[in-house]
């Protein structure tokens, strides 16, 4: 079966994206695994299939379903919604103002920038809710201070000093900690100044990756309710800054999405043993 895709990526977190149409229903796992594989496939941390509005007055430009690169769905990703925003704008959808339907509910973006494929996104994240802001969560190597927060996926924010130390394999192990029965994300925050924060992500279903829409914005959460910032926040990733901001309550957060290439990838739905 050929699976057509565009490959984009925020911040380089980095999404293929299929008409849900295009995509074989009775084995989306495999074929997510297959698909994002970084050696066999084309490669990316998830595979975001997009649906058309079922009717004009849906109150949405398309819905999403996003598939990690273990092939695990997943509520929401911030920088993978951008990515389908511009998928929209770039199949002819014209409008300055994209609302779309994710696991999460909808989530609005506005256009702030576009040049050829490349645009620049504000989204409305959401109001964080901040389940406990400093938690005692027991590793192997004994008890660690985090923070847990939801903004329409499970965050877990650990402040430290520096990266200085193997922040993979402590995410690794959060990521997949009895007290996350459906797993975590995790991120690694550092407090530059009153508005600023340097981030690690470890992210649930795909490692590590180079940003992350709502990690960013659970790791800027956790830094508020620790009163270490205020709003405006940004947001150090290793792919660049990330902005976020607070107005009556909600986060939105700033940030780019690229389209770079598209094209079809040739998956073959024979079980590996019959091959």
């Amino acid at each position: 079966m050929r699976i057509p895709f565009a490959k984009a990526h925020g911040a380089r977190n980095d999404f293929l994206l299929t008409w849900a149409s295009d995509a074989p229903a009775n084995v989306l796992r495999d074929a997510a695994r297959a698909i994002c594989d970084r050696h066999a496939g084309p490669g990316a941390d998830g595979w975001i299939l997009i649906s058309p509005p079922p009717r004009r007055d849906a109150g949405h430009h398309g819905a999403i379903r996003l598939f990690n690169s273990d092939g695990s769905e997943s509520e929401i990703s911030g920088n993978g919604t951008r990515c389908a925003a511009a998928f929209l704008l770039d199949t002819g959808l014209e409008s300055r103002e994209v609302r779309i339907l994710t696991g999460a509910g909808i989530k609005h973006l506005r256009v702030l920038d576009r040049r050829g494929l490349t645009f620049l996104f504000e989204m409305n994240m959401g109001a964080a809710r901040v389940d406990d802001a400093r938690f005692a969560l027991t590793l192997s190597s004994g008890p660690l201070d985090v923070s847990l927060i939801q903004v329409g996926n499970p965050q877990c924010a650990v402040q430290v000093e520096n990266f200085d130390f193997g922040w993979r394999g402590v995410g690794r192990e959060i990521e997949s900690h009895p007290y996350f029965p459906n797993r975590t994300n995790v991120s690694f925050f550092r407090p530059v100044d009153g508005h600023t924060i340097e981030v690690r992500f470890w992210e649930r279903g795909a490692g590590g990756t180079m940003s992350s829409g709502t990690g960013s914005t659970g790791a800027a959460a956790a830094a508020m309710a620790r009163g270490l910032v205020t709003s405006p926040v940004r947001v150090l990733t290793e792919a660049g800054p990330l902005d976020l901001r607070e107005e009556g309550g909600e986060l939105y957060l700033t940030g780019p999405a690229e389209i770079t290439c598209g094209g079809e990838f040739y998956f073959d739905q024979r079980p590996k043993d019959s091959q």
